[in-house]
């Protein structure tokens, strides 16, 4: 079978979310959009021109990866007014936002309140209390390979209810089945099962696969 991979950045991949980079060719399955920290410096009009037309695509279901990072040299103010056009677009377009943040999460949470739209927090492997913290402020969150052999991320997972649960390749590579695997485990259900749930929180997105 095919498991689920909510977000990944494999153009050869036709399973899940493509991460969509600027000025990048629209492809045929499904995919997000937005404009990544890193990229809020520099042309940031002619990258908001882009983003905005190809979101309106019917294959762009999320928009993002986009939010804050605490590890790049590039004002926070900046990253936050990029941040916050796209929470207002993505309002506007009625789609949900996978979010990247490093180290600037009472930010995110603060922000949280503007979105009118469901918030997935990509790649998450911080601390339980981080964890928690997200859970209790509505946002949904995604795992990647770190699941496999973090310890501590495997005992805050099998705490998440499945219903908040998405799992990713991100750019690693590695087999998801097994990340599928090592999951269900966690939550004492089959793969084939988890799968199941975490494409009915998909439909939760008002995301058709």
């Amino acid at each position: 079978m095919t498991f689920l991979d909510f977000h990944h950045h494999h153009s050869g991949s036709i399973s899940g979310i493509y991460n969509l980079s600027f000025d990048e060719e629209i492809p045929s399955t499904l995919f997000s959009a937005g404009i990544h920290p890193s990229e809020t410096a520099g042309n940031l009009e002619e990258k908001f021109q882009w983003f905005k037309e190809v979101s309106k695509n019917a294959n762009c279901v999320a928009i993002g990866e986009c939010g804050l990072d605490g590890m790049i040299k590039l004002d926070p103010q900046i990253q936050e007014d990029a941040f916050v056009k796209q929470i207002e677009w993505a309002n506007e377009m009625k789609k949900p936002m996978i979010i990247h943040c490093v180290k600037m999460f009472p930010d995110l949470i603060r922000l949280r309140k503007k979105s009118k739209v469901p918030m997935i927090v990509h790649g998450f492997n911080k601390r339980k209390t981080i964890g928690l913290e997200l859970l209790k402020n509505d946002f949904f969150l995604s795992f990647g390979k770190s699941a496999l052999y973090n310890v501590n991320l495997q005992d805050f997972l099998s705490e998440v209810p499945t219903e908040k649960i998405f799992l990713e390749t991100d750019s690693a590579d590695f087999d998801l089945k097994e990340l599928y695997e090592v999951t269900a485990r966690l939550k004492n259900i089959s793969p084939e099962d988890l799968d199941k749930k975490i494409k009915e929180n998909l439909e939760f997105l008002k995301i058709s696969i």
